[in-house]
């Protein structure tokens, strides 16, 4: 930060919207945006909006909305601030993301209180004061924030949030804030050319309600030519400099490179009067190309039942491709839906050089998944279970090693006579207060969320990955029931790390004479990764997936 020159002594705001159709990248737009301009040296963080009602994404089905990301301090976020934290330095946080249904509930419960003093409560200007207030509280101490607004331009839930920033840019003025709408320009196969009237009618849309996008991001299969991107400056009223190509590519990890060659970065800076450093994307350079030429490939079976949605795994999926890259190594994910797999199709599993189960809720796959661990221990396949992964492992051995017939977890079997994973109805918060739940709580906000450390165990594989004490983040209702921990480490299960207060199980895993790798945990180490560290315990995991598939060769 020792280069940073700002012309400025308040925040910067770039507000990122979006228009056509959804899913065209937006996150993955305004987090390039953000490492460009932290690599200019300016200190950035990113906000995410989101329009539905729900308080958090917390109780949504990951097929409603791909992964819930979790932050330090707990909050369950969009999937998006995944994003921002493998982009940028800075750390989400719960300001970092807010919901309308967290808006109307601050509303409603200021309105309860009086607050505001017998006035008739308006979505203008309560409501849009309120998402000011939000933004503001998420954007404190950096030099920009950038807002994406979640949704579509033209959607009726969105539009609280865009007359909302639009006061903002009217308050603020000209030079504190910037307008970057990301759109998408079809390729019609029929007429063998890229259309542009999408994208006119979608800016039409936005300068409708009083915004003027600065910046076009026009999405399509391939390069926009010069021509069509003039045809859509005409029509916008965007210059032609600010309609920028932003075409498919192999990596996400690209899209830096890319749009800062096209003088995005510098047109904000212009915009928002900025003087900064040049921007130094080297490093972006060396990931692209540590991508691009691997020296060596894995296969990871991946079981668990929402595979018809990889944004379910973002997180995962992007974990174990760091790690690949830190092994110089080309992952390949094929998803295994553990409804398939049964004691008969259980050897499908040997093609793989190593099986991952991940999280979940619901007794939907639990078989399968308790198979999969089976198959993994039986065959010395390298293993990791992550959260209900690191059950259904405690599940398999208290079944199958342990004796203990009929062993469950009362999420899925309530009457089950081993109880071996169980809901705890107290525990300690990461901020020292005594959280309780029971059957009957509500489902939003009712689990161990953030991050928590425990002590690891000496002379096992959890402390040659993370030494002394583990800090991950937490996501998580059920518990290994601590009455049967006894029974399990006397079969030979070893618990490798374990909580303080509560006794409860964060780590479990084979002996290394018994097995080479089967580790279960039961946090979620994917949220911590980002592609420049990678994370130790996935860099182990997919160092023991190579060494599994490099030794029938060495046998032969």
């Amino acid at each position: 930060m020792a280069y940073r020159r700002v012309l400025h002594d308040m925040t910067k705001y770039v507000f990122v919207t979006g228009g056509v159709v959804s899913s065209l990248g937006k996150g993955i737009a305004s987090a390039s945006l953000a490492a460009i301009l932290e690599s200019r040296g300016l200190k950035v963080t990113l906000i995410k909006l989101d329009p539905y009602l729900n308080v958090d994404p917390g109780t949504m089905s990951p097929f409603q909305h791909g992964e819930v990301f979790v932050t330090d301090d707990g909050a369950e976020t969009d999937l998006d601030l995944g994003h921002y934290e493998r982009f940028i330095t800075t750390r989400m946080k719960r300001s970092n993301n807010f919901t309308s249904g967290q808006i109307y509930k601050s509303v409603l419960e200021k309105e309860r209180r009086g607050d505001y003093l017998g006035k008739t409560v308006q979505v203008i200007p309560h409501v849009t004061n309120e998402i000011q207030e939000f933004i503001k509280r998420g954007a404190v101490d950096v030099d920009v924030a950038i807002v994406e607004i979640g949704g579509t331009v033209g959607d009726i839930e969105s539009l609280p949030f865009l007359e909302a920033v639009r006061q903002m840019s009217l308050k603020l003025g000209p030079t504190n804030t910037a307008f970057v709408h990301l759109t998408y320009v079809p390729w019609i196969a029929a007429a063998g050319e890229l259309k542009t009237k999408p994208t006119q009618h979608t800016v039409q849309k936005l300068r409708e309600i009083g915004i003027q996008p600065d910046v076009l991001l026009c999405r399509a299969d391939r390069e926009v030519p010069a021509d069509e991107r003039e045809k859509i400056s005409l029509f916008t009223n965007v210059v032609p400099h600010g309609v920028i190509s932003m075409w498919d590519v192999d990596t996400i990890y690209k899209v830096p490179r890319l749009l800062h060659e096209q003088g995005l970065d510098e047109q904000i800076c212009m915009k928002l009067q900025m003087l900064t450093k040049a921007a130094n994307l080297n490093r972006w350079d060396r990931l692209v190309h540590e991508v691009a030429h691997p020296l060596h490939e894995v296969t990871i079976a991946m079981c668990g039942k929402y595979t018809d949605l990889s944004d379910s795994y973002k997180s995962l999926n992007e974990a174990l491709r760091h790690a690949g890259i830190h092994q110089h190594a080309r992952v390949r994910i094929e998803y295994v839906d553990a409804e398939t797999l049964t004691p008969a199709t259980a050897d499908s599993l040997a093609q793989y050089d190593a099986i991952l189960v991940p999280g979940g809720f619901g007794k939907r796959g639990i078989e399968g998944k308790i198979i999969a661990a089976r198959y993994a221990r039986e065959h010395k396949l390298p293993y990791l279970g992550i959260c209900l992964g690191m059950q259904v492992a405690t599940i398999e051995f208290a079944r199958h090693v342990a004796g203990l017939a009929g062993a469950n977890s009362t999420e899925f079997e309530p009457e089950s006579p081993h109880p071996v994973i169980a809901l705890i109805d107290e525990w300690q918060d990461r901020d020292g207060s005594i959280q309780k739940r029971d059957a009957h709580s509500d489902l939003g906000g009712t689990m161990r969320l953030g991050a928590q450390s425990s002590d690891v165990k000496p002379g096992t594989l959890a402390h040659q990955i993370y030494g002394p004490v583990v800090t991950e983040r937490h996501r998580h209702r059920y518990e290994a029931n601590e009455k049967y921990l006894d029974q399990l480490q006397q079969a030979g299960l070893v618990i490798s790390a374990i909580t303080q207060r509560e006794k409860l199980t964060e780590m479990v895993e084979l002996p290394q004479a018994q097995h080479p790798w089967f580790v279960g945990v039961q946090f979620h180490p994917e949220f911590k990764s980002t592609p420049w560290d990678g994370h130790p315990l996935f860099i182990s995991f997919i160092a023991a997936a190579l060494a599994h598939r490099a030794a029938p060769a060495l046998a032969a």
